[in-house]
């Protein structure tokens, strides 16, 4: 028997290869399923913290204001149906409730498709103090409504005849859109890390800073830079080549040595930056990859679950969505897409804008809120009414109430953001004297903004005032007070 042509040969060596690092355990799936699960509930409870200010019609973002930051009928959510805030705590609960399910593994299907729903309700009701971690839990679930993730270790299994089906593996083109979910991901934070602030070894030890990105540990950890230079290349290389190493190399011990080595990175970064649960999203994402040998051999070989016929062509057409997107923000893609496109990346939530700490410049921000109370204390409500700090405050912005304020107030000082400036002032300024007595009512509240960068032997230090409250008058009133505070301030 003649053996193919080189060519022949080559491309199905390719397609073997292709299908190898397509196809997922059921096992790994039930453990991501799992992790999804836990991840939604405790989402659901963390901002339970603040609700009131994140979800309430007079909160820090009030519909009428958001609707014009999101700007586009396309940015559905469901939490924006209603106004009052009862509403926006049912489709806070439809998150939780679905994630328990999902840890159970009862009523699958229906679970994911509600926990996508609801997670894309959320990010799009508290858009300004969202991160990549909760647009990277919207992709994932999204891509899990056409993956059977409650085949193995679920209730689903033990009441249907899933149990005693043979297959322990999915490969598809759903399973195909997860693993190159991941690949786009790394692929996209490491092309954009190849500048000289990476390249130069400088950026993590600037990242840790507390008035940047890092939690006091990571603070310490900055202060070491002969430990931070050689994991600042160390990062950069691994985000570039992980992309490429998940595709060309899925043999069972190269696949679990690359989930290990990046879910313990993950876990370095939780304990290090301040960026909520995308630490926990980001492991949880290498779980579908871990290979069935990990698990032990079945008794039988199994067969690979595929998709229906049209769930496999809408899988397909979100993947092409999802790479245009990527295309887009990451690759040579001219100009904007065309509008078609934009709105199906709205629709499905698969915006594959990745660039995450690329560029991270010599500088250091902080913001604080200089509230003056009725009994002639001066505090900052940013951070629960403690001494006012105006330079550099002790924790910096680890030291606001969490994650989520870290995020919206890190990009409140940009243009597009400030239209929520005033409402946040004013929400800050009610929920404290809601809360204290009539000696502590606030009678004035500023915030401030303050960034200072190092440009060669000198400090370039620039501080404004993003909002007031009471809000200034028509005829400017109250500005030269509050000249006088900054100057004070000053020379404190």
């Amino acid at each position: 028997m003649r053996s193919p042509p080189p060519a022949r040969r080559l491309g199905l060596a390719l397609r073997d290869r292709v299908r190898a690092a397509c196809t997922l355990d059921t096992r790994s799936l039930a453990l991501y399923r799992v992790a999804l699960g836990l991840i939604l509930v405790a989402d659901s409870l963390l901002r339970t913290r603040d609700f009131g200010l994140m979800f309430g019609a007079e909160g820090i973002f009030p519909p009428d204001v958001l609707g014009r930051y999101n700007a586009d009928v396309t940015l559905w959510s469901l939490a924006l149906v209603g106004d009052p805030q009862w509403w926006g705590g049912l489709v806070l609960t439809t998150e939780g409730v679905a994630g328990a399910c999902l840890v159970a593994g009862c009523g699958t299907r229906l679970a994911t498709i509600a926990a996508w729903v609801a997670v894309v309700s959320i990010l799009r009701r508290t858009s300004p103090a969202t991160n990549a971690g909760d647009a990277w839990l919207a992709c994932q679930l999204f891509w899990s409504l056409f993956i059977p993730l409650g085949t193995a270790w679920s209730w689903d299994a033990r009441r249907s005849h899933a149990a005693r089906q043979t297959a322990t593996s999915v490969c598809s083109i759903a399973t195909a859109a997860l693993v190159l979910q991941v690949v786009a991901v790394y692929l996209g934070a490491g092309t954009a890390k190849i500048n000289d602030s990476w390249l130069s070894g400088a950026a993590l030890q600037r990242a840790l800073s507390v008035h940047d990105h890092g939690t006091p540990l990571g603070m310490l950890v900055s202060h070491a830079p002969w430990l931070t230079r050689p994991l600042t290349w160390g990062v950069l290389m691994g985000e570039v080549a992980a992309p490429i190493a998940i595709l060309l190399w899925p043999a069972p011990r190269v696949r679990t040595a690359i989930a290990a080595t990046f879910i313990l990175f993950h876990a370095a970064i939780w304990l290090t930056m301040s960026i909520g649960l995308f630490a926990a999203i980001g492991m949880a994402a290498w779980l579908p990859l871990l290979p069935g040998a990990l698990w032990g051999r079945r008794d039988d070989a199994g067969t690979p679950l595929g998709l229906g016929r049209v769930a496999s062509w809408v899988c397909a057409a979100a993947m092409v969505v999802a790479g245009a997107s990527f295309l887009r923000s990451s690759g040579p893609w001219p100009g904007p897409l065309p509008r078609p496109l934009v709105a199906a990346v709205n629709i499905l939530c698969l915006n594959q804008e990745w660039r995450m700490f690329g560029a991270v410049p010599p500088q250091e921000q902080w913001i604080y809120g200089r509230a003056e109370l009725a009994d002639g204390k001066v505090v900052d409500l940013l951070r629960g009414g403690r001494p006012l700090e105006a330079e550099r405050p002790t924790g910096g912005f680890s030291s606001l109430e969490h994650h989520r304020w870290h995020k919206f107030f890190w990009v409140l000082p940009r243009p597009h953001v400030r239209v929520f400036a005033a409402p946040t002032a004013a929400a800050l300024a009610r929920r404290w004297n809601e809360l204290h007595g009539a000696d502590e009512q606030v009678q004035s509240l500023e915030l401030r903004y303050a960034q200072e960068t190092v440009t060669g032997s000198d400090d370039v230090r620039r501080e404004e005032v993003l909002a007031t409250w009471p809000p200034r008058n028509a005829a400017g009133g109250s500005n030269l007070d509050r000249l006088l505070r900054s100057a004070a301030d000053g020379h404190r």
